[in-house]
């Protein structure tokens, strides 16, 4: 049944939990959940993504997923990641509204009613703010730096992209796509596709069971990923303006250190050929043409697949129906055409080919021509 929740007419809330070694909190994290969907009568499912655990974490969401119809389990092989355990729990959400939220307990559901009202409001993607964190230094102090980092280089005013707690209409995650790390930047990926972006104050309790399972290393590892990541949003169509630039940069370097060494030259001021200097203006010169080329290289390549890939999100259109086509329609398609082709053989039947003798062309017959003087 359809429910009015915070001004939004939801007939589904979906919430993707990843879970990795978690085989304590699952069962406090689903009685939680169920007691504020139940007060806000409001019906709703739950998708709990096993990341090839390896404690009682299997056993205790098969328990679960048995009693409860709502709760759906997905179970990998071994552990992939964030980002590929909420690809596949957004790929199974039935929901409107979907929520994501980590397993550890540190996430507290009450706050759910929050992100409904900033949809409500008009956002498309809300993201948690952890603004009073029960997390040790050593894993506040690197999220400062890399979250100001991010929302500097991104455009993205947010002052927690770590938060596992978000919420998204399931239309912005149609136009999503996770691989690698991506998990923590999905509001840059989605603030480049044209998604209205929010940001909620939520309350982040103490971790009760279990151990984090990140370290520094996912600092190094966030700073490869941002490039990628502003190489496929902000400069996504104009490759030449980031490798240019750097080229130009470096060009100019180059041509200053090499242009003192010609005055140099040229007032006598002793011989060129043995300083450091000119080596270090050669170094740039080369560096500089070889960055001219790749962004080239790049601008062209995107030149050739613009026509192919698009690159726009539409909110909504006025008198013009647009042609959305599924996977099903496709094969849907492809069937019917071979059922056409199949009838259209059956009603043809081969004609034999008609044999010709051969002609003699041993004989000639004389010819009879009349002249007229």
């Amino acid at each position: 049944m359809d429910t009015e929740t915070n001004g939004l007419n939801v007939a589904l809330i979906s919430i993707v939990v990843p879970a990795y070694n978690e085989a304590e909190s699952v069962k406090i994290l689903t009685d939680e959940i169920t007691a504020v969907m139940d007060e806000m009568d409001q019906a709703f499912e739950i998708i709990f993504v096993d990341d090839g655990s390896t404690d009682e974490t299997p056993k205790a969401l098969a328990e679960l997923s048995s009693d409860h119809e709502h709760i759906k389990t997905i179970t990998f092989r071994r552990n992939f990641g964030k980002a590929a355990a909420l690809d596949a729990g957004f790929s199974a959400a039935q929901g409107e509204i979907v929520f994501t939220m980590d397993a550890d307990l540190q996430d507290d559901p009450a706050e759910i009613p929050n992100f409904l009202r900033a949809i409500a409001e008009g956002a498309d993607v809300v993201s948690g703010w952890k603004h009073v964190r029960h997390d040790p230094i050593d894993k506040t102090l690197p999220s400062k730096v890399f979250n100001g980092v991010v929302g500097r280089l991104s455009a993205v005013k947010l002052n927690d992209f770590n938060c596992g707690f978000k919420a998204y209409r399931s239309e912005a995650l149609e136009a999503l796509t996770l691989y690698g790390e991506l998990h923590r930047f999905i509001p840059v990926l989605l603030h480049w596709k044209g998604f209205r972006i929010a940001e909620v104050p939520v309350n982040h309790r103490a971790r009760q069971y279990g151990k984090s399972k990140y370290g520094i290393s996912r600092l190094f590892k966030g700073a490869l990923d941002l490039m990628g990541v502003m190489l496929n949003t902000r400069f996504a169509t104009r490759p030449l303006h980031v490798f240019g630039g750097a080229g130009m940069v470096f060009g100019t370097i180059g041509f200053a250190a090499l242009s003192y060494l010609t005055v140099l030259w040229f007032i006598g001021a002793g011989p060129i050929g043995n300083r450091p200097l000119l080596l270090f203006g050669m170094l740039m010169v080369m560096t500089a043409f070889q960055f001219l080329t790749i962004g080239l290289l790049g601008e062209f390549i995107q030149r050739q697949s613009a026509t192919k890939q698009r690159r726009y999100t539409i909110r909504d259109t006025q008198n013009i129906q647009l042609r959305r086509r599924s996977t099903g329609h496709l094969v849907d398609d492809l069937l019917l055409a071979a059922a056409r082709m199949k009838e259209a053989q059956a009603k043809w039947t081969p004609q034999p080919f008609a044999t010709t003798q051969p002609s003699d062309t041993s004989t000639n017959t004389p010819t009879k021509t009349r002249s007229t003087s």
